[in-house]
């Protein structure tokens, strides 16, 4: 088990500096005027994190036989809209988070209205990249890449998974609820990321189908260690302020479960997760290991 553990963190640590290298090339430094947004987006982009959902693109790819240069390229999109998704969710009208992956958050090192615009440029920068015929050579392919991703950032997905989020401060939400919230906020984003390297690999609906269960068990498995996290984690391990969430009076899989059912819930969804992956036999395995990576982190 020791030895299996350690091949998943060295393959976790080898993807996420494939995944920043490509990142780094894709945000050049300029000496000209819009040089402060660049080094706004790199310092959000390249500042650390496991990747988490780079490496479900690009083992996900590895399925298929996706090249490795496309599976880095989509990944480093989907890297691109997370980590938007942060720089956004931490500033004053949103979360108001001072400190991100135990650095100063973005609006903190530079300023309110430079850390808008660097979100605003991942997003819009992520589908640059997906568009791109460097990403895959079929267009139709790229197509599907840019609507998934699109549809799983969007009103329906993140965005309006933060929006639900931000109506939960005042509004009581029961289980199914929160469900639907975090599918929607946290869930579509790890989705798309396991569909991206089906799209990439033009994967059988079967294979597709599994690797959407398999993602959905492990997006919500992922958000609720996140929310043991934030009543159980010790912030400078986590990286980030914890206790947020009683603070703000937001109901979560704790507060309504408690931490020992939230624990099984997580548990169990983890393994259920892996059991999607049958039908890719050996393949799956770094995938299986990431099931329970997920809720065993302690940031």
């Amino acid at each position: 088990m020791k030895d299996s553990d350690s091949e998943f963190q060295a393959a976790l640590s080898d993807n996420a500096s494939r995944v920043t290298a490509v990142l780094d090339a894709l945000m050049p430094l300029t000496d000209t005027p819009e040089a402060r947004v660049v080094e706004a987006m790199r310092y959000a982009a390249l500042g650390g994190g496991k990747r988490v959902r780079p490496f479900l693109v690009t083992q996900s790819a590895s399925l298929f036989g996706v090249d490795s240069r496309s599976a880095l390229r989509a990944a480093a999109a989907v890297e691109m809209v997370h980590c938007y998704s942060l720089v956004h969710d931490d500033l004053p009208a949103m979360d108001d988070d001072d400190v991100r992956r135990g650095q100063p958050t973005c609006h903190v090192k530079f300023d309110e209205a430079t850390a808008i615009l660097a979100g605003d440029a991942l997003l819009t920068g992520a589908f640059e990249v997906l568009a791109d015929p460097a990403t895959h050579s079929d267009p139709r392919v790229r197509a599907d890449l840019v609507l998934a991703l699109a549809k799983a950032a969007g009103a329906h997905g993140m965005v309006g998974g933060q929006m639900m989020d931000l109506w939960a401060e005042k509004n009581h939400l029961d289980v199914a609820q929160i469900t639907r919230l975090q599918r929607m906020k946290t869930g579509d984003l790890i989705a798309v990321s396991a569909e991206s390297g089906a799209i990439l690999g033009k994967a059988s609906d079967e294979a597709r189908a599994a690797l959407h269960a398999y993602a959905h068990d492990v997006g919500l498995a992922f958000q609720i260690a996140d929310d043991l996290l934030d009543v159980v984690g010790d912030a400078k391990t986590v990286g980030k302020a914890t206790g947020k969430d009683a603070g703000a009076n937001k109901a979560t899989f704790v507060s309504l479960l408690g931490v020992e059912k939230a624990r099984q819930q997580a548990a169990m969804l983890s393994e259920q997760a892996a059991g999607h992956l049958e039908i890719f036999g050996e393949k799956g395995d770094l995938l299986r290991q990431l099931a329970r990576f997920i809720v065993e982190r302690r940031n």
